[in-house]
């Protein structure tokens, strides 16, 4: 069987159909929330759209109260069924693109848009994988069920309500991270680390007033911009002006100033990354804190802008946090800060998006926080959780995926992990499987996201082939 030749005959709808799903602004809303779309108008469409491509090729499919919903296709009677999890929902808009997010453009080979990579074009590569499965008449052993979340770049509420009301998989995969196969996921934690709110004593001003501090807008994303409002005597607003003008220039960043009758606006640019791999990036937000510290403050701007850049200024690994660690199978900690705010009339606070390694526990990761946070007088949210997450190579699963990997490829299939939290981390014999093969540049959460049309072909191809494998297994 010549799987690529299948998927490449289905090139024009598979692209057509992506181009529909991608059109749909599918970012979570919380103002047009409502029953039977709690993520929005624009991902209750999403999930609309790919459940009624689904029925309309015959597959037995179901929508959860909008939370998450799945299609189906092989034997009823099957007792196990392997799913297949994607995800429809995507992140806010940042940057400047060169065509419109929702206006899906394909040039260069790649088709541009946001939820290209991260996981629009990967969930589409699997209906399709699916429906090659269906359209030559394949027979399968146990069932096979698509299932598209709603909720993966936030919360993953949509999982826990699928867990809520329905029978977990015999195992299944995720195409929503890397080739060969992620085994590992690393744990995260996820909270603010909030700072009081105490009246500022007369004694107690600097030179300079921090009126407010803004940076990053998503919690997984290194910030790609940061804006700064000082107030001050005019000598000296412009003597901080020009010194900026220096700090920026010495250090190769992008910065400006805008000066006003009585304060200047600092802005810094800096390079957006996921936050897993906060190391790609380059944090406006600390690298704008880290020259503003340098300079005489009121007491609760100082705090704010010393304990920033004490525990996370060019420090990706916590060594600063006392929480740095790591393992062979799934490397560092990492820890990004992908929002900060200074509000001296609201809340004033940075977010942490922390992944550690398999070895670690969140337990004892925050026990160490606490340190911290009674030192530097920090209060921290009820935090989000996420256990550490390992199948071991030796599961039937795995094997099977990897013999399809190497003979599609001529590849070696090795295990991976990553510090991304994907959807197969929700089952116990869940994996990531693909869409980015080695080597290759990732866009996910980036301006100009995209996938190349070669790469969304070859994953068609492996997911038809790896879904005949699995759905064929004994169980």
């Amino acid at each position: 069987m010549d799987w690529y030749q299948e998927a490449s005959g289905r090139k024009a709808a598979i692209l057509h159909d992506l181009q529909g799903l991608l059109a749909i602004p599918s970012v979570y809303d919380a103002e047009t929330a409502a029953p039977g779309q709690p993520m929005g108008r624009g991902i209750g469409e999403a999930l609309r759209f790919m459940l009624d491509l689904c029925a309309a090729e015959g597959f037995r499919v179901r929508n959860l109260d909008g939370y998450v919903g799945y299609a189906e296709y092989g034997p009823e009677d099957a007792e196990h069924y392997i799913a297949v999890l994607s995800h429809l929902d995507v992140v806010p808009v940042s940057g400047e693109w060169t065509t419109p997010p929702f206006e899906p453009d394909v040039r260069d080979c790649k088709i541009f848009a946001r939820g290209a990579i991260d996981d629009k074009g990967p969930a589409m590569a699997s209906f399709y994988a699916l429906k090659i499965v269906k359209d030559l008449g394949l027979p399968l052993r146990n069932r096979i069920r698509l299932i598209f979340g709603t909720d993966e770049e936030k919360t993953h509420r949509c999982m826990e309500k699928y867990k809520e009301l329905e029978p977990m998989p015999a195992f299944g995969f995720t195409p929503d991270a890397d080739f060969p196969i992620v085994s590992a996921e690393k744990g995260q934690i996820n909270t603010r680390f909030l700072f009081p709110q105490e009246p500022e004593t007369p004694d107690a001003k600097g030179e300079y007033e921090l009126l407010s501090f803004r940076s990053g807008v998503v919690a997984n994303m290194v910030p790609e911009a940061a804006e700064a409002v000082v107030a001050g005597e005019e000598g000296a607003l412009q003597a901080l002006g020009q010194a900026y003008r220096a700090y920026c220039n010495d250090h190769g960043y992008k910065g400006g100033v805008e000066t006003g009758e009585q304060a200047i606006r600092l802005h810094m640019a800096g390079k957006a990354a996921h936050g897993m791999e906060p190391e790609l990036g380059m944090n406006a937000g600390l690298a704008l804190i880290h020259f503003l510290k340098n300079y005489s403050w009121g007491e609760s701007a100082g705090h704010y802008l010393h304990t920033v850049d004490t525990l996370l200024f060019d420090d990706v690994h916590g060594r600063a946090l006392g929480i740095a660690m790591e393992d062979e199978l799934s490397g560092k900690l990492t820890v990004n800060s992908g929002i900060l705010q200074f509000d001296p009339r609201g809340e004033t606070f940075f977010h942490i998006n922390l992944r550690f390694p398999v070895c670690g526990s969140y337990e004892e990761i925050l026990k160490r926080i606490s340190v911290k946070l009674e030192e530097h007088r920090l209060a921290m949210e009820p935090p989000s959780l996420k256990k550490p997450h390992h199948v071991p190579g030796d599961h039937p699963m795995i094997q099977a995926m990897q013999a399809v990997y190497e003979a599609e490829t001529g590849q070696r299939a090795n295990l991976l992990s990553t510090g991304g939290g994907t959807y197969a981390a929700h089952f116990p014999m869940g994996v990531a499987f693909g869409p980015l093969f080695p080597g290759m540049e990732s866009t996910a959460h980036q301006p100009n996201e995209y996938m190349e049309i070669e790469l969304l072909l070859r994953c068609t191809a492996i997911y038809a082939r790896t879904l005949n494998e699995l759905g064929n297994l004994e169980i």
